[in-house]
């Protein structure tokens, strides 16, 4: 039986391998194990604890219990603990997923020990080394054996780095195979929606049932620790919502609850405090987040991962960052990229509200049968 071992550590990779899971369960549970290692990357309950809940993964086998640091100290202590565990464990493959620390982490100890990394979200590029995770990524795909690129764009990407589409099994670190399978995200969004609209309440407990709303989310460093970008967000955010028309929803992460505190204007921070068109809340499950999505009228983000979600339901998405990796969505017309420019954020907000019924949304994401497409590579890899 092939034996594998899976990195998770920040919310979305708990939701990306729930795919890889469930697929495990359901198609292949007589040819592959599954180990789950936690690395404790986010260790507040409402980012980790309850995805792994709601979604029934399988409890962590391990969990590293790192929690929060620099960069350097983090990753440090992940490599040494995920060190120790592969050499206990002895699995046939790593399996990462994204960008993160954890999957920096995971790759840069297992391909020490020669145990063969799956990447997961390959090939993914912002072209701006100045993000942590674009340096994470890198790093990651040059030490992979197997990647697996969500889109066509990311195929090439590993293309233009050099990487060979011809390269024939077995695969290894110097002949590593590449496909382009499909998002295993867009997975998990077509078997979740519909519990998600069972067992969440989270549209009538904020009594939006009837209520226009823009879903947004804030919680980059790049964003949360530099003021003027900060403030720049929050000044755009709080003139939307105050316009009286559509409410904004905020799921606010720990490190921007704790960043406005720190960083944000006073004035602003009471103009915010007394905008009753910004509902603050806390962190919320994966459930509640897809029934947000699903219901809301227009995203804005800087995250990655709920760019995509917002095209999976067909949301406009305005973007605060500088540039994005998923270009495909910006170049279809659902999403345009703002970074913190108040300006361009409005801007955004007024065409994407007056346009909104006239934005098309393409097939980028694959099948819906991602996961199963990745485990059938990884038993064929290794039946050669």
């Amino acid at each position: 039986m092939l034996k594998i071992i899976t990195i998770i550590g920040a919310r979305p990779q708990t939701i990306k391998a729930a795919a890889l899971s469930r697929a495990i369960q359901d198609r292949f549970q007589n040819e592959i194990r599954e180990i789950i290692v936690h690395t404790g990357q986010h260790y507040d309950e409402g980012m980790s604890q309850v995805f792994i809940s709601e979604m029934e993964i399988p409890e962590p086998d391990y969990n590293l219990g790192i929690g929060s640091a620099s960069h350097g100290i983090q990753t440090a202590g992940m490599i040494k603990g995920i060190e120790e565990i592969l050499l206990c464990e002895k699995p046939d493959y790593l399996v990462v997923y994204g960008d993160t620390n954890s999957t920096l982490a995971g790759a840069v100890a297992a391909s020490k020990l020669h145990i063969p990394v799956v990447h997961i979200e390959a090939g993914l590029r912002s072209f701006n080394k100045a993000m942590p995770e674009e340096i994470n990524r890198v790093l990651c795909d040059h030490a992979s054996t197997l990647l697996f690129t969500p889109t066509k764009t990311g195929f090439d990407n590993l293309l233009k780095e050099g990487f060979n589409p011809d390269n024939k099994p077995p695969f290894t670190a110097d002949n590593p195979g590449i496909f382009h399978c499909g998002d295993v995200m867009f997975d998990n969004t077509l078997y979740f929606k519909d519990i998600a609209a069972r067992k969440s309440n989270i549209i009538e407990k904020l009594e939006l049932k009837e209520k226009p709303f823009i879903l947004a989310t804030i919680h980059r460093d790049n964003n949360t620790d530099r003021p003027e970008r900060l403030n720049a967000i929050f000044d755009a955010i709080n003139r939307i919502a105050g316009q009286g028309k559509t409410d904004i929803v905020l799921p606010l992460h720990p490190r921007t609850r704790k960043a406005l505190g720190k960083n944000l204007d006073a004035t602003l921070h009471k103009m915010l405090d007394n905008n009753p068109g910004l509902r603050i809340i806390p962190p919320v499950s994966f459930f509640d987040i897809i029934n947000l999505e699903n219901h809301c009228g227009m995203v804005i983000t800087d995250s990655g991962g709920l760019q995509k979600e917002a095209y999976f339901f067909k949301k406009p998405c305005i973007i605060l960052r500088h540039e994005t990796e998923w270009v495909e969505i910006v170049k279809a017309g659902a999403g345009k990229v703002t970074d913190t420019d108040g300006d361009k954020i409005m801007e955004a907000y007024s065409y994407f509200k007056s346009n909104k019924d006239s934005i098309k949304y393409p097939s980028l994401f694959g099948d819906g049968h991602a996961a199963r497409f990745i485990c059938q590579k990884m038993l064929d890899n290794q039946n050669r």
